[in-house]
Protein backbone atom coordinates (compact mmCIF):
# COMPACT_ATOMS: atom_id res chain seq x y z
CA UNK A 1 0.00 0.00 0.00
CA UNK A 2 1.17 2.98 -0.74
CA UNK A 3 1.20 6.43 0.82
CA UNK A 4 -1.48 7.69 -1.57
CA UNK A 5 -3.94 4.74 -1.15
CA UNK A 6 -3.88 5.35 2.47
CA UNK A 7 -4.64 9.07 2.23
CA UNK A 8 -7.25 8.28 -0.52
CA UNK A 9 -9.34 5.74 1.43
CA UNK A 10 -8.40 6.32 5.16
CA UNK A 11 -11.36 8.48 6.78
CA UNK A 12 -8.84 9.10 9.54
CA UNK A 13 -6.36 10.91 6.95
CA UNK A 14 -8.95 12.60 5.38
CA UNK A 15 -10.30 14.21 8.69
CA UNK A 16 -6.29 14.96 9.67
CA UNK A 17 -6.01 16.37 6.68
CA UNK A 18 -8.99 18.60 7.06
CA UNK A 19 -7.63 19.82 10.53
CA UNK A 20 -4.51 20.68 9.46
CA UNK A 21 -6.12 22.70 6.20
CA UNK A 22 -8.56 24.23 8.29
CA UNK A 23 -5.27 25.30 11.05
CA UNK A 24 -3.61 26.59 8.48
CA UNK A 25 -6.18 28.68 7.41
CA UNK A 26 -6.78 30.15 10.97
CA UNK A 27 -3.00 30.75 11.45
CA UNK A 28 -2.88 32.99 7.69
CA UNK A 29 -6.43 34.48 9.05
CA UNK A 30 -4.85 35.53 12.31
CA UNK A 31 -1.56 36.44 10.60
CA UNK A 32 -3.96 38.98 8.13
CA UNK A 33 -5.57 40.47 10.66
CA UNK A 34 -2.22 41.01 13.28
CA UNK A 35 -0.53 42.72 9.05
CA UNK A 36 -3.41 44.74 8.42
CA UNK A 37 -2.79 48.46 9.05
CA UNK A 38 -6.46 48.15 10.94
CA UNK A 39 -4.68 46.73 13.69
CA UNK A 40 -2.94 49.57 14.35
CA UNK A 41 -5.79 52.45 13.94
CA UNK A 42 -5.87 54.68 16.42
CA UNK A 43 -7.70 54.72 19.77
CA UNK A 44 -11.77 55.13 18.97
CA UNK A 45 -13.18 58.37 20.86
CA UNK A 46 -15.91 57.92 22.45
CA UNK A 47 -18.40 60.98 23.37
CA UNK A 48 -21.72 61.37 25.25
CA UNK A 49 -24.40 63.22 24.14
CA UNK A 50 -27.61 65.20 25.89
CA UNK A 51 -29.73 64.05 22.49
CA UNK A 52 -29.48 62.77 18.96
CA UNK A 53 -29.94 65.83 17.89
CA UNK A 54 -26.18 67.07 19.51
CA UNK A 55 -24.67 63.93 18.27
CA UNK A 56 -25.62 64.87 14.71
CA UNK A 57 -24.74 68.44 14.97
CA UNK A 58 -20.89 67.23 15.78
CA UNK A 59 -20.36 64.51 13.31
CA UNK A 60 -21.94 67.11 10.80
CA UNK A 61 -19.45 69.72 12.01
CA UNK A 62 -16.64 67.97 12.25
CA UNK A 63 -17.11 67.11 8.16
CA UNK A 64 -17.45 70.61 7.51
CA UNK A 65 -14.45 71.89 9.16
CA UNK A 66 -10.73 71.06 7.96
CA UNK A 67 -7.94 69.72 9.51
CA UNK A 68 -5.61 72.80 9.67
CA UNK A 69 -2.60 70.95 10.00
CA UNK A 70 -3.58 67.81 7.34
CA UNK A 71 -4.06 67.89 3.70
CA UNK A 72 -7.30 68.25 2.55
CA UNK A 73 -9.09 65.94 5.47
CA UNK A 74 -11.63 66.91 7.52
CA UNK A 75 -11.33 67.01 11.39
CA UNK A 76 -13.20 63.59 11.36
CA UNK A 77 -10.85 61.77 8.98
CA UNK A 78 -7.19 63.06 10.63
CA UNK A 79 -5.81 61.54 13.42
CA UNK A 80 -3.83 64.54 13.74
CA UNK A 81 -3.96 65.47 17.13
CA UNK A 82 -4.98 68.79 16.45
CA UNK A 83 -7.91 67.48 14.80
CA UNK A 84 -8.34 65.21 17.68
CA UNK A 85 -8.34 68.57 20.37
CA UNK A 86 -10.74 70.38 18.13
CA UNK A 87 -12.84 67.60 18.04
CA UNK A 88 -12.51 67.36 21.58
CA UNK A 89 -13.35 71.59 21.46
CA UNK A 90 -16.28 70.86 19.09
CA UNK A 91 -17.72 68.57 21.59
CA UNK A 92 -17.64 70.84 24.72
CA UNK A 93 -18.75 73.75 22.73
CA UNK A 94 -21.96 71.92 21.70
CA UNK A 95 -22.21 69.67 25.11
CA UNK A 96 -21.56 72.26 27.96
CA UNK A 97 -22.32 75.67 26.00
CA UNK A 98 -25.18 74.58 23.92
CA UNK A 99 -23.47 76.17 21.30
CA UNK A 100 -24.96 76.34 17.56
CA UNK A 101 -23.36 75.85 14.28
CA UNK A 102 -22.68 79.46 13.48
CA UNK A 103 -21.09 79.97 17.03
CA UNK A 104 -18.71 77.20 16.83
CA UNK A 105 -17.81 77.96 13.08
CA UNK A 106 -17.33 81.64 13.65
CA UNK A 107 -14.59 80.66 17.01
CA UNK A 108 -13.51 78.19 14.41
CA UNK A 109 -12.42 80.81 11.95
CA UNK A 110 -11.69 83.27 14.35
CA UNK A 111 -8.53 80.36 15.77
CA UNK A 112 -7.54 79.33 12.13
CA UNK A 113 -9.04 81.41 9.40
CA UNK A 114 -10.53 80.59 6.43
CA UNK A 115 -8.76 77.48 5.70
CA UNK A 116 -10.28 75.60 8.65
CA UNK A 117 -13.98 75.84 6.15
CA UNK A 118 -14.19 73.18 3.45
CA UNK A 119 -17.10 75.60 1.82
CA UNK A 120 -15.56 79.19 2.29
CA UNK A 121 -17.67 82.07 2.56
CA UNK A 122 -18.78 84.09 0.12
CA UNK A 123 -17.25 87.32 0.33
CA UNK A 124 -14.89 90.09 -1.64
CA UNK A 125 -11.83 87.97 -0.65
CA UNK A 126 -13.31 84.50 -2.12
CA UNK A 127 -15.64 85.64 -5.29
CA UNK A 128 -12.27 84.61 -7.40
CA UNK A 129 -12.88 81.53 -5.34
CA UNK A 130 -16.18 81.11 -6.39
CA UNK A 131 -16.68 81.81 -9.68
CA UNK A 132 -13.33 82.05 -11.13
CA UNK A 133 -13.96 77.99 -12.62
CA UNK A 134 -17.12 79.48 -14.35
CA UNK A 135 -15.35 82.31 -15.81
CA UNK A 136 -12.19 80.11 -17.25
CA UNK A 137 -14.77 77.95 -18.30
CA UNK A 138 -16.08 80.56 -20.18
CA UNK A 139 -13.59 82.18 -21.33
CA UNK A 140 -12.18 78.68 -22.32
CA UNK A 141 -15.13 78.20 -24.21
CA UNK A 142 -15.27 81.85 -26.13
CA UNK A 143 -11.33 81.32 -27.18
CA UNK A 144 -12.15 77.92 -28.55
CA UNK A 145 -15.38 78.94 -30.41
CA UNK A 146 -13.35 81.98 -31.99
CA UNK A 147 -10.36 79.41 -33.21
CA UNK A 148 -12.59 76.90 -34.55
CA UNK A 149 -14.59 80.15 -36.30
CA UNK A 150 -11.42 81.15 -37.66
CA UNK A 151 -10.14 77.77 -38.81
CA UNK A 152 -13.35 76.49 -40.62
CA UNK A 153 -13.02 76.22 -44.42
CA UNK A 154 -15.43 79.11 -45.77
CA UNK A 155 -17.34 78.58 -48.97
CA UNK A 156 -16.53 81.02 -50.88
CA UNK A 157 -18.71 82.27 -54.02
CA UNK A 158 -16.65 81.44 -56.99
CA UNK A 159 -17.87 83.95 -60.12
CA UNK A 160 -17.65 81.97 -63.63
CA UNK A 161 -15.96 83.52 -66.50
CA UNK A 162 -18.13 82.94 -69.78
CA UNK A 163 -16.96 79.53 -70.85
CA UNK A 164 -17.72 77.84 -68.19
CA UNK A 165 -21.22 79.70 -67.59
CA UNK A 166 -21.93 78.62 -71.08
CA UNK A 167 -20.64 75.08 -70.33
CA UNK A 168 -23.53 75.05 -66.95
CA UNK A 169 -25.54 75.87 -69.61
CA UNK A 170 -24.86 73.02 -71.40
CA UNK A 171 -25.25 70.37 -68.84
CA UNK A 172 -28.13 72.26 -67.83
CA UNK A 173 -29.73 72.21 -70.78
CA UNK A 174 -31.19 75.57 -70.20
CA UNK A 175 -33.56 73.96 -67.54
CA UNK A 176 -33.21 77.41 -65.83
CA UNK A 177 -34.58 79.40 -68.22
Amino acid sequence: MTLDYLFRHSSLLKSASIVLSFRLILLLFVTVLLVSPGAYAGVIENYQFDSPRQQEQFFRLNEELRCPQCQNQSIADSNAPIAKDLRREVHRMIVEEKADDDTIIQFMLDRYGDFVLYKPRMDARTIALWFGPLILLLLGMFILFRILKRHRPGIEDETLDEQDKAELEKILGGKDK
